[in-house]
């Protein structure tokens, strides 16, 4: 690789604090997505159900709904990583037990559903505060560049953490999945404990929570581009992020395949993000590119909606790569539209609204989808949700002709 190019695209990795904390989060997130992978076809296989699937991913998100707004509020108010190590200790704590009754085959979904709520009341602190603490280590120079590679590592682990859960599945079984997730918390809390800043930010002072909440919802509400930002993340990430709960009934239901042929596919969709998010790096030096933003956000509801249509597994991966890229560089501009120009002291409250549009209405889209997939079939889960996502984006477009003129333009 040429070495400007590559310079560019790693740019942000000079900061030492902020490889430390990069390299702990490759090995914690591929955990991450190994039980993730694991838990969905633990549950599917338990109870055959595509609801129930979606009501454990909804279980897991429904706290970001509850508490990711006043999580905002605290994040601005204490160092992030203090706040990091604590929520790490904590996934580490839920990994044991998930471990622990698996290893026991004692396993039931209630307890799956218990061990999900606490997973996502520690997700309302933490992705925020990881979203938020980037600028910290890298400064606001690198801040695009950095929130690129930082999604790279989702995506690396998105590739990788499903093949080796499928690997693990079919070999030796579920319990060993849960124990690697386990370990891999370890990795980021010693990455955190590496990390020296003279400074940490604890920014603004505190007033009531409600006020707080209030100051950075209004600074979204007259912020025109990162007001339609918001609209089209309210839209996308609910409809068309499901496809955790989509993919185990798809594969199954509709290409015949088991346990490895759901991962594969996941994994597909990992290689397109990760395309993307290495893209998204190296265009990080131009800063944001709104015209791609409308591009893909409408691109991923098409083929979705195209999805009907496919009902062979080779065609079915090209999909998955599609729809992982048009998905990866959709949150890596939604990212950076909320971040760019932000003031410091309200970054930990935009960015918690970041997290209630990209994970929060996770449980609606989870739940829809899983219904109408027990009703109809796991066809239509891709196209209930691509041709829903295309009539609601519509009109919000139409209303902001002017800031997507501009967007288009720019």
């Amino acid at each position: 690789m040429d070495r400007h190019i590559f310079g560019a695209t790693f740019s942000s990795l000079r900061s030492t604090n902020f490889r430390r904390f990069w390299i702990g989060q490759c090995i914690s997130v591929m955990g991450t997505w190994i039980q993730r992978t694991t838990q969905t076809w633990l549950v599917y296989q338990m109870t055959k159900s595509a609801f129930l699937v979606g009501l454990l991913a909804a279980a897991q998100f429904v706290p970001i709904m509850a508490l990711t707004l006043i999580a905002g509020t605290l994040i601005d108010r204490y160092p992030k990583r203090r706040i990091l190590l604590m929520t790490q200790f904590g996934f580490l704590v839920l990994g044991a037990a998930m471990t622990i009754i698996t290893f026991l085959k004692i396993v039931q979904y209630w307890q799956i559903l218990v061990i999900a709520l606490g997973y996502g009341i520690l997700q309302s602190f933490d992705t925020p505060t990881r979203q938020s603490y980037v600028i910290e280590l890298v400064g606001k120079k690198d801040l695009m560049n950095g929130i690129s590679l930082n999604s790279s590592i989702f995506n690396l682990a998105k590739i990788a953490g499903p093949s080796l859960a499928g690997v693990l599945m079919v070999t030796i079984g579920v319990a060993p999945c849960f124990l690697v997730d386990t370990l891999s918390y370890i990795a980021i809390i010693i990455g955190l404990l590496m990390i020296h800043q003279q400074h940490p930010v604890a920014s603004h002072t505190p007033r009531h929570i409600i006020a707080d909440v209030k100051e950075g919802l209004a600074y979204i509400v007259h912020h025109d581009n990162v007001k339609l930002s918001a609209e089209l993340m309210m839209i996308i990430c609910t409809l068309n992020f499901n496809n955790n709960v989509i993919i185990p009934i798809y594969a199954q239901e509709v290409l015949g395949r088991g346990a490895q042929g759901y991962a594969n596919l996941l994994s597909a969709t990992g290689i397109g993000s990760l395309i993307a998010a290495f893209l998204m790096s190296y265009l990080a030096r131009f800063g944001l590119r709104r015209d791609l933003y409308l591009l893909v956000a409408i691109g991923t509801a098409l083929v979705q909606s195209l999805m009907i249509f496919v009902h062979v597994y080779w065609l079915a991966m090209i999909f998955m790569v599609v729809i992982g890229f048009c998905n990866m560089v959709f949150l890596n501009q939604s990212n950076a539209a909320f971040q760019f120009s932000i003031p410091n002291e309200l970054r930990g409250r935009i960015m918690s609204v970041y997290v209630l549009l990209n994970q929060g209405s996770t449980p609606i889209g989870s739940l829809y989808v899983g219904g109408l997939m027990d009703m109809a079939g796991g066809l239509w889960g891709f196209p209930s949700c691509g041709l829903l996502a295309l009539l609601l984006t519509i009109p919000i477009l139409l209303s902001h002709q002017t800031t997507v003129k501009h967007w288009l333009h720019a």
